[in-house]
């Protein structure tokens, strides 16, 4: 398992996984472009990727400019393996370093991903639209969670 900055060149296996989850699954693949994922990566934010042999089998991208996780993704078939936790690591250690500013997300209240965020420490500060959860991490809660 190789984790990694993403780039440009993974946002094609960045997609399959994004479309093979089977919680949190897009309505529609077409409302989130390769542009949009190439936008956060590269100017936005930052992203990583875990790859096994020439396959990306997880990726996660932080968002500066909104101060929120845009993406945290593994596929279905290698979940359960660590590979969610470390993706998280990576981001929220990186994101620390650019800013103190207050992460958030959003996920469906009922996912195995809203079980996940509260298992990292993350804290729910209420509803994100009608069936979605909205999560802060601070910085000091971070540090001291690590």
């Amino acid at each position: 398992m190789i984790f990694r900055t993403a780039t440009i060149a993974d946002i094609a296996q960045i997609q399959i996984v994004r479309n093979a989850v089977t919680q949190n699954v897009l309505s529609n693949p077409a409302l989130v472009p390769d542009t949009d994922v190439e936008n956060y990566i590269t100017n936005r934010g930052k992203g990583w990727v875990c790859q096994i042999d020439e396959t990306i089998v997880g990726f996660a991208i932080a968002d500066l400019v909104d101060h929120n996780i845009w993406a945290l993704f593994i596929l279905p078939k290698v979940e359960s393996k660590g590979i969610g936790k470390k993706l998280h690591q990576i981001m929220l250690d990186w994101y620390f370093l650019q800013t103190d500013t207050n992460v958030w997300l959003s996920t469906d209240t009922q996912s195995r991903a809203a079980t996940f965020y509260t298992l990292q420490g993350w804290k729910a500060v209420g509803l994100y639209g009608t069936i979605e959860t909205k999560f802060e991490m601070t910085k000091n809660d971070w540090l001291k969670n690590k």
